[in-house]
């Protein structure tokens, strides 16, 4: 079976939308799970989360940021063409429950899984606040769609081209110091920003949730790729997760395993491109 592209738009700066013909898994997604898909017979299986769903029109939309080999390559594909593979829904669903108020904090495409969330909370009648960011405003993504899903959006940029100038853990802080009770926050995007976050919302008395889908590989627990430190223990991001408790994730050693085939991806990117300028692809 293949998987039409139905629609593909680039909503920032490398940073592309794919709408996907995939009726089983719209049926069946939660907030918070993701995909793996793999774009012809010969191509990596990469995983993606999911960015929303449309059980009735059997869609699934996904978000990626041209980053590496295959990434480049899937960007090259439009509308009418046709994915190898798009399994899902895999992952744990995020834990989504009337708690009273949530804060949803997005860095870059960290937005793409936080939308589904806004959505999923507001749902549950909880009152969200969401805070999106980026490096600057071309790079913000889904600005609309999280200010009709949250009941507050705020905004964040890192030179001040929208909203707060500086970061989203700025205003994170800004809300927990005021009168505001908050229950949770769930906090998704680079590791270092979810670090980050969680070392600022850590003296509070607040549930703090990232969310660690960067890591994941096969997205079975096969591959053990995505072994993660959690309270001590060890976990499997993509059976056990996505989503944990931000106090007990050992980040160090998150980012020092992203970290280790960079040599590969970038030796497989540029191998790639080399094809392109040759017109081998």
């Amino acid at each position: 079976m293949s998987y039409k592209i139905l629609e593909k738009e680039e909503i920032a700066p490398s940073v592309h939308r794919m709408n996907i013909d995939a009726p089983d898994v719209a049926k069946a997604a939660k907030a918070g799970q993701f995909i793996i898909l793999r774009i012809d017979e010969t191509g990596e299986r990469i995983p993606l989360t999911i960015a929303d769903f449309d059980p009735e029109a059997g869609t699934v939309a996904i978000i990626f940021q041209e980053m590496g080999k295959t990434t480049k390559q899937l960007a090259t594909l439009g509308a009418g063409d046709v994915l190898e593979d798009f399994v899902g829904p895999l992952g744990t669903p995020a834990d989504v429950r009337k708690l009273g108020t949530v804060i949803l904090v997005g860095g870059g495409v960290g937005v793409a899984p936080i939308y589904p969330q806004a959505k999923a909370y507001t749902e549950a009648g909880n009152k969200v606040i969401s805070i999106i960011g980026a490096r600057n405003e071309e790079l913000l993504i889904l600005e609309k769609e999280m200010g009709e899903a949250s009941s507050e959006l705020y905004i964040a940029t890192d030179d001040g081209s929208k909203g707060h100038h500086g970061f989203v853990t700025d205003i994170m802080k800004n809300i927990l110091d005021s009168d505001e009770k908050v229950d949770r926050v769930v906090i998704v995007g680079p590791p270092i920003m979810m670090k980050v976050g969680a070392g600022v919302a850590a003296p509070y008395d607040v549930e703090i949730l990232v969310s660690l889908n960067s890591i994941m590989v096969d997205g079975t627990g096969m591959c053990g790729g995505c072994r993660v430190t959690v309270g001590g223990e060890t976990k499997f991001t993509c059976v056990d997760g996505p989503e944990f408790d931000a106090r007990e994730v050992d980040f160090i050693q998150l980012m020092n395993r992203l970290s280790m085939y960079r040599g590969e991806e970038a030796e497989a990117t540029e191998e790639y491109e080399h094809k392109c300028r040759c017109g081998l692809h």
